[in-house]
């Protein structure tokens, strides 16, 4: 990036951020201070507080996020000293370790360096922290068909996997354009809810998912400056679990053996099995991650929980941006008022991108 543009877009968040940080009266000694830094040296760093201030308007400005009411409370670990592959580990772990907190599950994100250059950066290739492996195989898919080249490059570099679904794979990461290296994540820090129903025989398919959705694969950007491993983690959208990760064709594709459970007509589109599969399959998911004690929220409370978010933000008098295709739930999506609105997709800074800075899992410089 050239440095007048830098510092253009460092000064524009310094305004802001100070603003809302009630320090207004700091602005301009910042501003003079970073257009010095990047004069002799290319680039600024943050302080703590502008890094923690910038995840959280981050979230806040998370176009395609239905969860943004709590976007004051993100925890901000800055890990931007985290030295080594060793130091990266545990910065993982450390997050999600300190994220499920036993299943009171604590919104935070994990920020490492920033990135520089491809010679100076860390990449996560994972999507998220936690994730299953899935196979391709001659009788067919095993686990997650989101994962197969992830679990063929895994196990191209050495592990073992027992081809069985919900099987966790390790967190693959590269530093300063090395190649890079899988680690196993501990056992017990991944916690895991098993799905049963309080009425239908769900249990008998043995279905479980992670507790936490630790995103890993998104680009950090706070005033000109990213982070391409910062780490990050809400809580679950109960139809993110039930209506996609396991009713998708593509994914688990269980409506079918839900519906077969139920004793349901599947012969005929008309009768509807598909609505009704989905729905207790949805109602398995709340009522697991509630008897496990793992937070999580239904489809309308989450809804609820928006208009909350856009009546604080007006009292702010800032607009509320969003993907309405993103925000509207997977289910019941006309029952939301987010459906029958219209909003403006216009991407404010600082936010989190799809990551440009990465490559595919078989590069590196010493590949």
């Amino acid at each position: 990036m050239e440095r007048e543009d830098l510092f253009r877009k460092a000064a524009h968040f310094i305004r802001e951020c100070y603003y809302e940080l009630a320090i207004e009266e700091e602005i301009v000694r910042r501003t003079e201070e970073i257009r010095k830094e990047i004069e002799e040296t290319g680039f600024y760093e943050h302080k703590y507080e502008e890094l923690a201030h910038g995840a959280k308007m981050a979230w806040r400005n998370s176009n395609c996020c239905i969860g943004r009411l709590f976007w004051e409370n993100l925890h901000v670990i800055d890990a931007r000293k985290a030295s080594g592959v060793e130091g990266v580990y545990r910065g993982i772990l450390h997050h999600i370790e300190y994220a499920t907190n036993g299943g009171k599950i604590r919104p935070a994100i994990t920020i490492f360096k920033p990135f520089r250059n491809e010679q100076d950066n860390i990449i996560i290739y994972n999507p998220q922290l936690i994730s299953y492996a899935g196979y391709k195989t001659d009788c067919g898919l095993i686990g997650d068909a989101q994962s197969v080249s992830l679990t063929a490059f895994c196990e191209k570099s050495g592990w073992e996997g027992e081809k069985k679904n919900f099987q966790v794979l390790p967190v693959v990461f590269s530093i300063d354009g090395n190649k890079p290296e899988w680690f196993s994540i501990p056992s017990e820090l991944v916690k895991e809810v098993p799905i049963e129903h309080p009425e239908w025989p769900i249990k008998k398919l043995n279905l479980k998912w992670y507790a936490v959705p630790f995103i890993s694969n998104m680009r950090l950007e706070i005033g000109g400056i990213s982070y391409c491993a910062a780490p990050f983690n809400g809580w679950y959208t109960g139809a993110e679990i039930g209506a996609r990760n396991f009713a998708d064709k593509d994914r688990f594709n269980m409506l079918p053996a839900v519906a077969e459970l139920m004793g349901l007509d599947s012969g005929h589109n008309s009768s509807l099995w598909k609505d009704r599969a989905l729905v207790e399959l949805n109602a398995a998911v709340l009522y697991s991650f509630k008897k496990q004690g793992v937070t999580i929220v239904d489809h309308h409370t989450a809804a609820e929980q928006f208009r909350i978010f856009e009546k604080k933000e007006a009292l702010c008098q800032r607009g509320v941006t969003g993907n309405w295709q993103a925000l509207i739930p997977p289910m019941a999506p006309a029952c939301t008022h987010m459906y029958h609105k219209n909003y403006n997709d216009e991407i404010k800074t600082p936010n989190y991108f799809p990551r440009e800075c990465s490559h595919h899992c078989s590069e590196g410089k010493n590949s």
